[in-house]
């Protein structure tokens, strides 16, 4: 193997490579093409050896080191690697797609709904880094790779393996991105990564700009070391589990900062629901078991089992690329909504008559000689939950229903023996199943959206589906 000059792609035995792609400090990226019939295309990293210093040799050794032992969709693969006298070859999976800065430039910025689709796919990656105390330390838009509709992390070349009680102290990464702890040039650790992934969803995906925006590493670095703690641009309009997640991701404390483990489970990130190979084999155990439940006549139990295949089946539409399997698919979707139309119908009455049963209850209670002022108030609180659940105020109604139950909880546990106690817990049971209904309610709201919006055949049936309950 010999190299070509400075201003031509290098020669490979194996590859013939064309235009360049990108270059950093000690490295230049091509695309190129297997030789012989295959032609098949790749990425080739050229490291020149004389760029190469010894930090820089031990991150190239690590990221090779890395890519060799890991083997995952959203990562992307080494294939190969190669040496002559003057270069190192990294031969790696080809992305078509660019990277995330380039597509989310060429859209300024992203819906929740896909900017929470890629960073479910992100975080599948850093799980599985994770797992295997493995941190990327260089999270950024320019380094996550697209496949069609599928993101990969690309370029370890600052990746360490890094145990949870390791500290590193060098700076790594780019600033924008880097986290406080690592700016202002303290101990960090794999905690970073969770910022990076912060800002990425922040400045990248939801709102066209970073969080700590500077002309000059100075500035960042003031702005970082600043208590002022970070807001959503105003008249922002986010769902409430991403303004969540958000914050808790740019805490600049790493203490106070989410944790991996409280991240990977997030309703936001919800990787549960991700679309997968697993998604349809998950969805069709669920419908077998509300299949079972609907001929055995317990039709609560089989509507919301219908419902949380329904959760499984969205996102095995979107996994599947088959356009003939696709629509088998949404057809087969089409019939369990359709089934599950009708036992709406034949759950209707016992929907109202629960809702009869808790205000009897509540009437009651409110006549037992005693109650006092503070479970009076809670059972006003139940009351105008069960209003606003009425009027289909289902959000509303649900926060309601959790700051009633602590109320009534505790009113339980210092409530003696006797009728009055026997009553509370029945109302608390009655509150606990409408807060559960109004969840559900919510939750198939969210995956109407998500049908209408990825699965257009199926928009119309799933919009009534969501209502069912």
């Amino acid at each position: 193997m010999a190299s070509g000059s400075s201003f031509a792609p290098p020669k490979l035995a194996d590859f013939i490579l064309t235009e360049r792609l990108g270059s950093g400090s000690y490295a230049t990226v091509y695309k190129a093409y297997r030789k012989g019939d295959s032609r098949e295309v790749v990425a080739v990293k050229v490291v020149a050896k004389k760029s190469l210093n010894k930090a820089s040799t031990e991150n190239l050794l690590t990221e090779i080191e890395i890519l060799k032992s890991v083997r995952h969709p959203h990562i992307v693969q080494l294939k190969d690697f190669q040496w002559d006298a003057e270069n190192i070859y990294l031969i790696l999976e080809w992305c078509s797609g660019g990277d995330l800065s380039r597509f989310i430039r060429s859209r300024r910025i992203l819906p929740e709904r896909v900017a929470r689709r890629f960073l479910q796919q992100i975080a599948c990656a850093l799980q599985f880094l994770h797992e295997r105390n493995i941190s990327h330390l260089d999270l950024k838009p320019q380094n996550i790779l697209l496949c069609g509709s599928v993101l990969k992390l690309a370029d370890f070349g600052f990746a360490q393996y890094m145990s949870p009680w390791d500290e590193h102290s060098v700076l790594r990464g780019s600033p924008l991105y880097m986290a406080p702890e690592m700016v202002c040039r303290r101990q960090y650790d794999s905690r970073v990564d969770l910022w990076s992934v912060g800002v990425i969803l922040y400045a990248e995906a939801l709102f066209g700009r970073a969080p700590f925006a500077s002309k000059s590493f100075a500035e960042l670095e003031e702005k970082i070391r600043s208590d002022q703690s970070v807001e959503l641009p105003p008249g922002t309009r986010v769902s409430k589990d991403c303004r969540d997640l958000l914050l808790r991701l740019l805490e600049r404390s790493p203490d106070a900062r989410i944790t991996f483990a409280q991240f990977f489970s997030h309703p936001f990130v919800d990787l549960e629901h991700m679309p997968s190979a697993d998604s349809l084999g998950k969805a069709k155990e669920l419908v077998l078991q509300a299949v079972g439940k609907d001929q055995s006549g317990d039709w609560s139990a089989a509507l919301s089992l219908y419902c949380s295949a329904l959760e499984h089946f969205v996102p095995a539409v979107q996994y599947e690329t088959e356009p003939q399997r696709k629509d088998a698919l949404r057809q087969k979707v089409s019939q369990y909504v359709s089934r599950a139309e009708e036992l709406k119908a034949l759950l209707a009455s016992d929907h109202q008559l629960s809702f009869q049963e808790v205000r009897s209850a509540t009437v009651v209670l409110r006549k037992c000689p005693g109650t006092k002022p503070r479970l009076l108030a809670a059972l006003d609180m139940a009351s105008s939950a069960v209003a606003k659940e009425e009027s289909g105020q289902q959000q509303e109604a649900l926060e309601v229903y959790q700051q009633c139950l602590g109320e009534l909880l505790l009113a339980l546990a210092a409530e003696p023996q006797g009728r009055r106690r026997e009553l509370l817990h029945g109302e608390i049971k009655s509150l606990m199943t409408r807060a559960e209904y109004a969840k559900k309610h919510i939750k198939m709201q969210e995956t109407q959206r998500d049908v209408s919006l990825e699965a257009e055949p199926l928009a119309d049936s799933v919009r009534s589906f969501c209502c069912l309950q």
